[in-house]
């Protein structure tokens, strides 16, 4: 299992555990969103217990788990396939989400333990975690951090996609008012610092085009769902990956 094994990987700081837990991040997050497709398909209740391992390369795999006890690293759940079709599907995706977000706290302090990290390194470690939203946050659309939330609503009703852009685009939301430019931009940095992309948990930024869902009001970097300033355009309601795959439970 590549990426996996604590022999071959051995993040000893800081920000090494903890780059190692971003990308860990963004593989499950990419996996029960923008590829849930495939992660759905792939655990199949037929077979036998099957993991979700996201890797530090932000690759995501579902596999059987490790065969030597203990294993090298704290295993995922097992048999996440076996609800699959004993579930409303985002109840389902909510669920492994959830053990997905234990799972990579449980490595993530497995390497603080293993390296040694003091009180001080722990708890600058789960500082920079708590930062991020979780990753259950993020596949159900409730990302806590969200600072800007009655500004956005207040400007739904003005426009039904809400997006942000570059310094080659107005900043402001679409449909705004020209007039209010200057007062808004004086406003950017202050109500939108804080805001965190939905997919990859990183802050907003003035010089990135950013999207937000209609649906669970979540923001998301363009290029994180795919998205340019042009399709924006045309789009009239704009559903986030999480929200397009909300399927209704076969009967």
């Amino acid at each position: 299992m590549d990426g996996g094994s604590a022999g071959h990987y051995n993040p000893r700081t800081v920000e090494e555990v903890f780059r190692d837990f971003k990308g860990r991040r963004a593989a499950m997050i990419k996996a029960l969103t923008t590829d849930v497709e495939d992660f759905y398909r792939q655990c199949d209740p037929e077979k036998e217990n099957l993991c979700l391992y996201g890797f530090p390369n932000e690759r995501w795999e579902v596999n059987l788990p490790a065969e030597e006890v203990p294993p090298e690293l704290p295993e995922p759940a097992l048999g996440i396939n076996f609800a699959r079709d004993g579930m409303e599907e985002k109840d389902w995706l909510s669920l492994v989400a959830v053990h997905s977000d234990a799972w990579l706290l449980s490595v993530a302090f497995y390497f603080g333990a293993r390296f040694g990290f003091d009180k001080v390194e722990r708890k600058r470690l789960f500082g920079m975690i708590n930062d991020l939203p979780t990753i259950f946050e993020v596949v159900n659309g409730k990302n806590k951090f969200r600072t800007t939330e009655t500004n956005h609503s207040n400007n739904k009703s003005k426009s039904n996609t809400k997006v942000r852009v570059s310094d080659s685009h107005p900043k402001y939301l679409k449909g705004q008012p020209k007039e209010e430019d200057d007062e808004l931009d004086e406003e950017d940095e202050d109500e939108h610092g804080d805001t965190l992309c939905g997919a990859c948990g990183d802050n907003y930024a003035s010089d990135e085009f950013w999207i937000c869902c209609d649906i669970c009001e979540t923001w998301f970097h363009g290029k994180c769902v795919k998205i340019t300033p042009a399709r924006a355009e045309h789009i009239k309601q704009y559903k986030c990956p999480s929200c397009s795959n909300k399927r209704p439970r076969p009967s």
